[in-house]
């Protein structure tokens, strides 16, 4: 019998998150699921998939902003974990920062989760992925690469998540692959914007509608799990969007 494999994903209590983790899950993971504060989803989450099959899901909680945050999680993990074969970076701030209105404060906290925090839990869980030949998946943004008006220090953070991606993929080859899903329009904010922008961004992507958490989740599940010539890569699960952007 295979040894079952076991997938840490970041940011899981909820939206994209939690359909990365089911999906992983699903495909025989065991599934360690990081949330920040979001404890309730995360514990609800947890218990379904442990009714699915038992002891296959197991909650971590850590703050990654924090500068002992990472090393905390990787600890952690090792306490409730046998090994690690993927590790998602899933977790993100998202919020508008207008020029002339940023604080240090915004700056940490969107750097911090959107790029320092996935860089330092990536480093603290090495060892574990060597050992394991395993995978990082990093999260991005179709603005990683194209800018988004009002949210320069987002996409600050974003775009060095997609040179992280490419870098460590150089770095830990050939014992560990590194890739990336770049979603487009699956959620709307939990703020949602207006019908008139609702209909700006459908109307410039190509297949005209919203994608799915699932869209991301089989994403992640390929490049994590079925991919394993495949690395260094930003896949862009869009809908087309960059075509028009």
């Amino acid at each position: 019998m295979s040894r079952q494999r076991v997938a840490l994903i970041t940011g899981a209590a909820r939206r994209i998150g939690a359909a990365i983790a089911s999906e992983l899950h699903a495909r025989g993971c065991r599934v360690v699921l990081h949330y920040r504060s979001s404890a309730d989803a995360a514990e609800r989450l947890a218990a379904d998939l442990n009714r699915a099959r038992a002891d296959s899901a197991v909650l971590v909680q850590a703050d990654l902003t924090r500068d002992e945050g990472p090393a905390q999680l990787a600890e952690r993990l090792r306490e409730l974990s046998p090994g690690l074969d993927l590790l998602v970076n899933n977790a993100s701030r998202f919020y508008p920062t207008r020029v002339g209105e940023v604080t240090t404060e915004h700056w940490r906290d969107l750097v911090g989760s959107n790029l320092r925090g996935p860089f330092f839990l990536c480093q603290a869980l090495l060892p574990e992925l060597r050992q394991n030949s395993g995978a990082i998946i990093n999260i991005l943004d179709i603005h990683a690469e194209r800018p988004m008006r009002g949210h320069t220090v987002y996409c600050i953070a974003k775009a060095g998540l997609a040179m992280m991606t490419r870098s460590l993929a150089r770095e830990l080859a050939p014992e560990v692959r590194v890739n990336g899903v770049a979603p487009g329009a699956i959620l709307w904010p939990e703020e949602e914007p207006g019908s008139e922008m609702k209909a700006h961004i459908l109307g410039r992507t190509a297949l005209g509608r919203l994608g799915s958490p699932q869209d991301i989740a089989g994403a992640v599940a390929y490049l994590g799990l079925e991919a394993p010539y495949v690395t260094g890569q930003v896949l862009a699960v869009d809908g087309g969007r960059s075509l028009n952007i």
